[in-house]
């Protein structure tokens, strides 16, 4: 996977640090943040992002409340919600929201990159697509 950039948002220092270099392990560029209000903060200046890793159930904003406001702010970034057992309505209610999908903590950390690989290629489809839209515009625009 060329260059994928990743935040993972989690409150679980230990999760966050274990995972991290997991994930760099793999070759991911990882980026990650404590709360959603920091990690929101993290996205105005990390444009480059593929996919965000999200915690269901944090203090502060939950889940959910980052994950519609990301969605807002960054339509194309899709966010893979991790869950407990607990809040799988959460889950189910982000995927409502655009989450790309979720999986239940503690997760497989091969089945996590899979779950990352389908996301980063869904954007970047994504992406080509807008790409592509754009020069037919132009080209159409031009020969009016």
């Amino acid at each position: 996977m060329r260059n994928t950039f990743i935040l993972l948002v989690d409150d679980e220092v230990p999760f966050v640090e274990t995972m991290t270099k997991r994930l760099s392990k793999r070759g991911l560029q990882v980026i990650s943040s404590l709360s959603g209000e920091k990690a929101l903060k993290m996205m105005e200046s990390n444009r480059t992002l593929d996919v965000v890793i999200l915690d269901v159930k944090m203090p502060g904003m939950d889940g959910i409340q980052v994950l519609q406001e990301m969605k807002k702010r960054f339509p194309l970034v899709e966010v893979i919600m991790l869950t407990g057992h607990a809040t799988i309505e959460s889950a189910v209610e982000g995927m409502k929201l655009g989450a790309f999908d979720y999986l239940m903590k503690p997760c497989d950390i091969d089945e996590l990159i899979s779950k990352v690989r389908e996301a980063v290629t869904k954007k970047r489809e994504h992406e080509e697509r807008i790409r592509e839209a754009a020069v037919k515009n132009a080209l159409s625009t031009s020969f009016d």
